[in-house]
Formats: structure tokens, C-alpha cells, sequence
């Protein structure tokens, strides 16, 4: 798939956005932090105000490429030297006088990411249906949720520009890319041979392209958008009624991975009256012989979710309430109630019984999720081939009790007891005064067995009939983090 511009092109470009310093830093620099914030509202008054105080090259890169300015001709061939600016019209387009950008080119860390202009740049236009998304929030949430062990294979369905093609880049020996659009798949090349990175990129709808092969880590962020199955933005919509394109993703799952291989991708599921969410997700699931955590991070009613992605379309406002009465119609036919959104993280790894995990994973999180996501199924291995009884566990650093108390006739009365991981995950978790005691009691010294020995003569019950509650109490501690095994 040949990219925008041809090698040489490519590489004076890059030479001119690095001699300019027009990278995040770069721009963070000259603007400084509350411009730069601004920016990602779509509020460029802030950075044009400075780029007019501090003209120059740098200037004149923010003013076409991220606010959207038609700029003079001289300007623009000095900022973007050594590259001609002949050679660079496929980026640019006339403006009177002057140029504007034709696409976007946004510097994103050490990386440049080439796609088509966002709304934000081209106010009260309607997206185009091969519309090919830039940088969002869907795109750096499944980044930051990515496992980043490194890995030979690494595949990226449905590519778009290519920024999570970037992020394997840095760990994947050989990045293999697909896309249904072919001019996505020409941004993707743009971004890769801008960035001096190859991959193997491969036009056909999700793993299509890729059949009969295997990976170690495949991502998707893919058109998840649920809906009656029509195809009006690429991007958004897979042309699969509802939520069915998740659940072929999970199906096709087994037969892309490489033995302990992993698939990553952000998912919307229906919330069906009478049907239990995680029902649903887990028939996706059922006989694919794969590990899996699937986290609910967000959920929207009907009518919010539709007007979301009228919005992110930049919908022609004529338009927009036959869209939606048609799209609400369909969601009462279909009786949802709301539409969940989150990531289904999965591995191929080899058990007759593998674990599945669907859960609300609502509260505020600490740092970037995959190394998270990492830990979470390195406890499950430990919980999988690790004798609980005879290890030793400690509590997480910080742990945090919080008990409620009633007052009454004979003074306080704790009633409710929370222990709380003030990081990471953040769970909490209610506990009764037995439990309490063996989290109290879990300070590496001695093994579970002898704790339950103790705890066992204390209570005057048979050590048996108390290891077989505190070994599914343990086990669920050691998942949730709270608790975390010596050694």
C-alpha cells in the first residue's frame, strides 16, 4: 500500500517536523501547559494567541495542523523546508491566497500520526462515511490497556491511521496491520513510513485478511458501534447488527492466537430486559477454551448513547432526528435498555478449565491498565498451580480498613466492614470478622494452613470445614490483589 507521499518526500517531511521541533514536546514548549490542555477541548484561541506573540516555524506548523488555519504560502514552504512545497500538496489544499491542511498530521509522543481532519478542524461539516479517524479517547484508552510484553507477532484489525500499530512497534518483532478501507490503510502506510516503521499491512474486513494465521497479541479498536447493522461511518459502524461484531471477534479469537497469545479490544454489549449483561458476554465465550477478563467500564441509556455518536459524526442537524428515531426504534425492538461499554481481554491458554471473569470494573483506576491486566492473570496462574494452603501471604501496602458502626444499648455495633486497596484496581471489598482476621493475620509469617490451624482452635471448629471457606476466600483476595502471595 503505497503511502501519501513517495520515501524521499517522506523523509524530508521528517526531517523538517524534527529540525522544527514540532513533536508534543515541541508544541507543549511553545504554548505552554494550559494552551496545550486546551487544545484537546477543540479550543484554539489560547495557541493562537501565542503562535501570533512567537512567529516562526514551529508557529506556523500548530497554526496549520492543529488549529486549522489557512496560512500564507511563504510561510508554510519555510516551515516545511527541506520538503518543497509542491511535493507536500497531498497534505495541503488551497485557500485563497494561501493553504490549509488537508489532513491531519498530529505529532503524538515521539510519533506522527496521519489521518483524515477531525470535526473539531472542520466545524459544521458532517463526517464523511470513509471518514478515517485520528487520535481519540478509544484509540489511547485501548493503548494504555495493551500488555506490552514483547512478543514476535503482533496483529492490529482494523488499523485505521495506525496508532495502535505504533504502539506494537515498540515491542512486536513484526507488526501485521488490516483494514477494510483502502485509504485507511494508506494513512496507516503514511504514519508507519513517516515514522521510519514497516509493517505488513492488508486491506479486508477485520481478520478476513488474516486467515489460517497466528499471533501473540492481537488489538482491535473495530466498529463497535451497536446498532440496527447499517453501515453509515466505517469507523463506527460494522455493518453487523447490535453487538455481533464483538462476539465474532471472541469467535474468532481461538484460531488467531498462538499458544499463550493474547487478543485485547474495546467492546459495546446490549443490556437486554430480562437478560443479565454478563449472560450475554458469556455466551460469547462459551467453548472457546480461553482465559478471560472482561471489564464493564462505562454504561449509556438509549437515547444518550445515540446522540453520542450522532454527535461524533458531526451529523447534519436535519438529518439527525430521523436518524435517531430510527436507531431508538430499532432499541426498543431489540428491548435494550442500555449499551455497555469496556475491554475483553482473552489468552489462549491451553486449560481444560479456563478462567472467565466478567465483571463492573466502574472506579477510578491508577495508571495506565495493561500492566493491571498483566498482573491480573499473573495471580491467576499462581491461583491456578499454587497451593494456597501451604503458602505464605501478605497484605497489599496501604491496605485500608473502613468499618460503619451503629450505636445502640450496649454501645457500638460494627455492622459493615471494607477493605480497600487505595491503588491499582481500587477494589473494596466487604469482609465479615473471621476473614478480617485472616487478612489481619497475613504478614508472611506462617502459612494459610497454620493460620487456619489457629483460627480453626479459636472458633472451635474442625480445620477442615474452615479451609474449605478461607481457600475461596483467599483465592478471591489474591485476584482482587488485596492479598499477594510471598515470593
Amino acid at each position: 500500500m503505497d503511502a501519501l507521499l513517495d520515501a524521499d518526500g517522506l523523509a524530508r517531511l521528517r526531517e523538517a517536523l524534527t529540525s522544527a521541533r514540532y513533536t508534543s514536546q515541541g508544541i507543549k514548549d511553545l504554548l505552554g501547559e494550559p494552551a496545550t490542555a486546551a487544545l484537546a477541548r477543540n479550543d484554539f484561541r489560547a495557541a493562537l494567541k501565542r503562535t501570533e506573540e512567537q512567529p516562526g516555524r514551529l508557529a506556523t506548523l500548530v497554526r496549520l495542523f492543529v488549529c486549522g488555519q489557512t496560512e500564507p504560502l511563504g510561510a508554510v514552504a519555510d516551515a516545511l523546508a527541506p520538503l518543497p512545497l509542491a511535493g507536500a500538496l497531498p497534505l495541503l489544499e488551497a485557500d485563497g491566497d494561501g493553504v490549509r491542511a488537508a489532513v491531519e498530521l498530529e505529532p503524538y509522543g515521539d510519533w506522527w500520526v496521519v489521518a483524515d481532519l477531525s470535526a473539531g478542524m472542520r466545524p459544521g461539516r458532517p463526517l464523511p462515511g470513509d471518514h478515517v479517524l485520528g487520535i481519540g479517547g478509544a484509540s489511547t484508552t485501548l493503548a494504555a490497556a495493551t500488555l506490552r510484553d514483547p512478543v514476535a507477532t503482533a496483529l492490529d484489525l482494523g488499523t485505521g491511521c495506525g496508532v495502535q500499530a505504533l504502539h506494537l512497534s515498540t515491542h512486536a518483532a513484526k507488526v501485521t496491520a488490516t483494514d477494510l478501507l483502502p485509504r485507511a490503510l494508506r494513512f496507516a502506510a503514511t504514519t508507519a513510513a513517516l515514522n521510519g516503521l514497516d509493517w505488513e499491512l492488508l486491506h479486508g474486513d477485520l481478520t478476513a485478511p488474516v486467515a489460517g494465521r497466528r499471533f501473540d497479541l492481537v488489538v482491535s479498536n473495530p466498529p463497535f458501534v451497536a446498532g440496527p447493522g447499517t453501515t453509515d461511518h466505517t469507523y463506527r459502524d460494522s455493518g453487523r447488527p447490535g453487538d455481533a461484531v464483538c462476539a465474532e471477534l471472541v469467535a474468532a479469537a481461538p484460531g488467531l492466537l498462538a499458544d499463550g497469545g493474547h487478543m485485547q479490544f474495546l467492546a459495546n454489549w446490549l443490556h437486554v430486559t430480562g437478560e443479565p449483561w454478563e449472560d450475554r458476554v458469556a455466551d460469547w465465550l462459551a467453548g472457546t477454551g480461553l482465559d478471560a477478563w472482561v471489564i464493564q467500564r462505562e454504561v449509556s441509556d438509549p437515547v444518550a448513547y445515540v446522540n453520542l455518536w450522532l454527535s461524533d459524526a458531526s451529523e447534519d442537524p436535519s438529518r439527525q432526528p430521523a436518524i435517531a428515531a430510527a436507531w431508538l426504534d430499532w432499541f426498543d425492538a431489540q428491548k435494550v435498555d442500555a449499551v455497555g461499554f469496556g475491554l475483553i481481554t482473552l489468552r489462549a491458554g491451553g486449560h481444560d478449565d479456563p478462567t472467565v471473569r466478567i465483571e463492573d470494573l466502574r472506579q477510578t483506576v491508577d495508571g495506565p491498565l495493561g500492566p493491571l491486566i498483566g498482573d491480573w492473570f499473573a495471580r491467576q496462574d499462581f491461583l491456578r498451580s499454587g497451593d494456597l494452603l501451604g503458602s505464605r501471604f501478605v497484605a497489599a501496602p496501604g491496605l485500608t480498613l473502613r468499618q460503619e458502626a451503629t450505636l445502640g444499648a450496649d454501645g457500638w455495633e460494627v455492622g459493615q466492614q471494607v477493605l480497600s486497596l487505595p491503588d491499582g484496581l481500587r477494589w473494596q471489598e466487604e469482609v465479615d470478622p473471621v476473614a478480617l482476621t485472616l487478612v489481619g493475620a497475613c504478614d508472611g509469617s506462617v502459612t494459610l494452613r497454620d493460620q487456619v490451624d489457629v483460627l480453626a482452635a479459636a472458633h472451635d471448629v474442625p480445620a477442615e470445614v474452615l479451609a474449605d471457606v478461607a481457600v475461596p476466600l483467599v483465592a478471591h483476595l489474591v485476584e482482587r490483589d488485596i492479598l499477594r502471595p510471598l515470593g
